[in-house]
Formats: structure tokens, sequence, C-alpha cells
């Protein structure tokens, strides 16, 4: 099996009701990004404008070529709390994924995550969310 080419990872956590800085406190960790319901984002590149339908608190971790999801899960859950009670309590009252941007070079490329990484992201009640991008 071909190795992945490229793989963007971030762990998000959603909820209509949710406050960054309330997840910031109980998480322990800083996002790269948080926002409320009805805030008003701007994209970066294009200055275009829209409303933010839900809460919304994410932490991204270092793109990696070649992909390595392992890694990058290691790289955000070193910086959370492992406290089972916290994560019982955000599966609880938020939706929560590990968002996973997989690049490929060329057709036939793949990966392997670990059983590690597997029961880290059960235990905590997160799911995996993958976007596949064939080559050009």
């Amino acid at each position: 099996m071909a190795h992945l080419s490229r793989s963007v990872v971030s762990f998000r956590v959603f909820g209509d009701d949710l406050i960054p800085e309330e997840i910031t406190n109980i998480l322990g960790c800083e996002p790269t990004h948080g926002q409320t319901k009805g805030d008003v984002i701007i994209a970066k590149k294009t200055g275009h404008k829209r409303t933010a339908s839900t809460g919304l608190w994410r932490i991204r971790a270092i793109s990696r070529e070649p992909g390595n999801i392992d890694d990058q899960v290691q790289e955000i859950f070193d910086q959370l709390t492992s406290d089972p009670d916290v994560w019982k309590v955000l599966s609880e009252r938020y939706s929560m994924d590990l968002f996973c941007g997989l690049f490929m070079n060329v057709d036939n490329e793949g990966l392997l995550i670990s059983p590690h990484t597997l029961r880290l992201l059960g235990s905590r009640g997160i799911s995996l969310d993958f976007d596949i991008y064939g080559p050009d």
C-alpha cells in the first residue's frame, strides 16, 4: 500500500450553546479557532462574511507530509486533559469529531490508524470525519 501524501487533522467540538472560553477552561488548551453561534465570521482570504450557525471550538495539528494521522492525534491530545469525567460531560453535551483531510498524489494511496488512536477517540466519544482528495 502506498503511503498517503498529506494529511491535515483538527479536533472539533460543536454546539448551539457552546461558549469557546468554557471549552478552553474544561480542556486546558487554547483553540486554533473558536466561535459562538451568531458570530460574524470574515474569511481571511476573500473577506466574505457569514454568520456562524453553531458554536465551535477547534484545534489543528501541523499538516504532515507524508500523512500521519496517529502523530497528529497525539500532537492534539497531548495538549488536552485525559480526565474521563471531562470527556463524558463533553460527549453528552456537544458533538465532537476528528476532521481528517486526506490528500493523494496518485490513484492508490492509503493509511493505517493504530488501535491506540482508535481507543483514544472512542473512549472520548469522538467520531472520525474524513474528506478525501484525489490527484488532479
